[in-house]
């Protein structure tokens, strides 16, 4: 696969990235998670690599995690880049996600400092507003486990003062941003 992308990559011409960068930076960003805080959550299951709600139904706490399930087990199941998802967190956490986010809390950097004052990136630095609960958890969290690679140093400080549950906060609070 590799080569077959590097063959295509090198007849791509100067006009042809020019014209790519046009398309893809009109393209608008969706929000396909709703944020919902709660006590309990539907019991979930895992199917074909996917956490899904069971379809024998019930309910069970939540304790200190989010659950994000797709709710259409069919469309995430054939892959749709469309489908919409809820992700369930802990009460208080998006307050408690925005104080942290808007003010450092005494943990850490106020997160506009670097990804612009509405969070939707500056320059380099990716927007975060609307993002995936699951997509902000887990790179916090391998962020603060020194297992993510690239150009990390500054966030591996960002992240040192935070425990599991403020990263549970902070991942729930941005992803009830508009992207």
């Amino acid at each position: 696969f590799q080569a077959q992308m590097n063959e295509v990559a090198a007849k791509v011409t100067d006009s042809d990235l020019a014209q790519a960068a046009k398309y893809f930076s009109s393209l608008k960003l969706g929000k396909f998670v709703k944020v919902v805080e709660a006590e309990t959550v539907p019991k979930t299951i895992v199917k074909d690599g996917l956490l899904i709600k069971d379809p024998e139904g019930g309910e069970e706490p939540i304790g200190r995690r989010f659950i994000e399930v797709p709710d259409d087990a069919e469309q995430a199941e054939n892959r749709d880049p469309r489908t919409l998802y809820t992700a369930y967190v802990p009460m208080g956490a998006i307050e408690r996600g925005k104080n942290i986010v808007t003010t450092g809390a005494g943990k850490t950097t106020v997160c506009t400092t670097c990804h612009g004052p509405d969070l939707h990136g500056a320059g380099d630095i990716p927007h975060i507003a609307g993002r995936s609960p699951s997509y902000v958890f887990r790179q916090l969290f391998d962020i603060k486990a020194n297992t993510r690679t690239g150009s990390v140093a500054f966030m591996q400080q960002v992240v040192y003062g935070l425990e599991r549950d403020d990263m549970i906060a902070i991942a729930a609070y941005l992803a009830s941003l508009e992207p």
